[in-house]
């Protein structure tokens, strides 16, 4: 295993590797706290026709590229203003083919910690109930083109939200990986990230 990346979000700029898709109007780094802190834009969101019947691409997304198996992952402290606002870690071959996973905020009831995947441009997504969190550890394990997604309360115990394939993905392309966020209803939303770590496997 090799680390390709430790942003820690404790220098003056992000590595020079990350770059933006659809970069947020509100986002800095914090030096004294060591994190990434994102306010994204209203009515941003990721998700192809599935149920809803519309098609949206316009999320905040920071990347680098990465060929070859690989684990990513996040720490992301969330403090939401409408439903549905998302923040945690993404991988993307075009825009009918992606996965993400985040807690999805409920006003009412419990919120959303869960996976959409995208193949042939439609989405899914599970989910699971979760109440009361305003933090959590996310990570996504690439291995001969199948996608295991865990999620963790404390970074050391591990559990498996989703294990699933994108269609577009042969094993060897190119992918887009990294953190996103976005608020599909109105802007008010405030993410922090503490660090994205990637590493690969040969």
């Amino acid at each position: 295993m090799i680390e390709t990346m430790l942003e820690n979000f404790a220098g003056d700029a992000l590595d020079a590797r990350l770059q933006w898709r659809m970069a947020p109007s509100k986002w800095g780094l914090d030096r004294e706290r060591h994190c990434l802190r994102i306010e994204p834009d209203a009515r941003t969101d990721f998700w192809q026709r599935t149920h809803y019947g519309f098609q949206a691409d316009n999320g905040h997304f920071l990347q680098l590229p990465h060929t070859g198996d690989f684990l990513m992952e996040t720490h992301v402290r969330f403090l939401p203003a409408h439903q549905y606002d998302q923040a945690g870690l993404m991988v993307r071959l075009s825009d009918s083919c992606w996965l993400k996973t985040s807690v999805e905020y409920e006003p009412e009831g419990a919120d959303r910690l869960g996976v959409v995947v995208t193949n042939g441009g439609y989405s899914d997504w599970s989910t699971q109930d979760v109440i009361g969190i305003g933090e959590i550890y996310l990570r996504i394990h690439r291995e001969n083109a199948v996608y295991k997604v865990e999620s963790s309360y404390d970074g050391r115990q591990w559990s498996q939200l989703r294990l699933a394939p994108l269609h577009e993905d042969d094993g060897h392309c190119l992918v887009e990986c990294g953190l996103y966020a976005c608020s599909p209803k109105d802007a008010g939303f405030k993410a922090e990230f503490d660090f994205l770590r990637i590493v690969s496997h040969h």
